[in-house]
């Protein structure tokens, strides 16, 4: 019995190294080009379109559904909350296929207070424009 389970050693190793290797390959950079730097005025344009159209009621599917289409991820949004108004702040960020913008929501919240928060939006614009709720600090 012990040497059988000797003789699948190797076999073990060898299909362990593969995976491990397949694995590897998938991290490693390709020879293609990178994703496209970011349209910095497109993702300013976008970033304050997809929030008039929040503030004006429409959803993320409406936005979504809209030409141009736009890919848009905020929780307060698709929870519900209404936006009252908005302040894209100054100096936004363009970290590779991004902009990374600052962005000061007044919301209404379910019980209809206002409330003030400064949140962050990273947006695309290649090959689809995205707006995201930035998690990162």
């Amino acid at each position: 019995m012990r040497s059988i389970a000797m003789r699948n050693v190797p076999l073990r190793f060898l299909i362990g190294a593969l995976l491990g290797g397949c694995l590897a390959l998938t991290l490693l950079p390709g020879c293609g080009h990178g994703n496209a730097p970011v349209r910095v005025e497109v993702a300013q344009e976008t970033l304050a379109s997809v929030l008039d159209s929040w503030k004006s009621g429409l959803s993320p599917d409406d936005v979504r559904a809209a030409t141009p289409s736009v890919v848009v991820q905020d929780l307060d949004w698709s929870g519900g909350a209404r936006l009252v108004d908005f302040e894209i702040l100054p100096n936004p960020l363009a970290q590779d296929a991004n902009l990374i913008a600052k962005v000061r929501l007044t919301l209404e919240e379910s019980d209809g207070k206002p409330r003030e928060k400064q949140v962050a939006y990273m947006v695309g614009t290649d090959p689809v424009l995205t707006v995201f709720r930035h998690m990162l600090p």
